[in-house]
């Protein structure tokens, strides 16, 4: 699978750009919103990507930030809802506000994208508002980790990051603890440390 492609942009042609990476030029399909933000032509550039199969051949996605990506990977998975409404959504609303418009269960808006009728944004709303909400929340409390004025130990983060979010200490060092031990960094663990305090 190729997860990120870092070389040359050659071309960038409606939504599609080339990439050339080690002599090879890579056709990547990118959403409108990826579309302003990539370089001139012959610059150097940076996308992660989702490969996919199909019977028709095989396609690549490409995208400037992780949560576009992952926004990608959760649409693609709602029946109905292909990669190409996926690149809709993100590049014509944008994917803070199709996030937010699944999470506030806002159909009207996911509407506005091309490809997408009213049923669908009712789908797409009913499997993934849960996901969403959770993803958003996780992205709020990591933001805030990195935002912190002083480095701090791993461990320390951990904790810390749990007790502002209204746990309490009788609760937090457990599950700290547990969940260093089943990831090494501390994204991983704090979303251990959620799962284990939510059951």
């Amino acid at each position: 699978m190729i997860g990120r492609l870092r070389g040359e942009l050659l071309s960038v042609d409606g939504g599609r750009a080339v990439v050339e990476c080690g002599g090879v030029g890579y056709e990547v399909l990118v959403p409108e919103s990826v579309l302003v933000r990539l370089p001139s032509p012959f610059q150097k550039v940076d996308l992660l990507t989702r490969q996919i199969f199909r019977e028709d051949g095989v396609s690549l996605y490409g995208f400037v930030e992780p949560f576009q990506r992952r926004l990608f990977d959760l649409l693609i998975s709602v029946k109905g809802c292909g990669p190409k409404i996926g690149l809709a959504l993100i590049g014509q609303l944008g994917e803070e506000i199709v996030a937010n418009a699944i999470v506030g269960q806002d159909a009207k808006q996911l509407s506005r994208a091309n490809g997408v009728g009213p049923r669908l944004a009712e789908r797409i709303i009913l499997e993934l508002k849960d996901k969403m909400a959770e993803e958003n929340f996780q992205r709020r409390v990591v933001a805030s980790i990195a935002k912190a004025p002083e480095k701090k130990e791993p461990e320390d983060e951990l904790v810390d990051a749990l007790l502002a979010l209204g746990y309490k200490r009788s609760e937090v060092d457990a599950v700290a603890n547990e969940a260093r031990e089943s990831a090494d960094n501390v994204e991983d663990q704090l979303r251990h440390a959620l799962r284990s305090l939510q059951r």
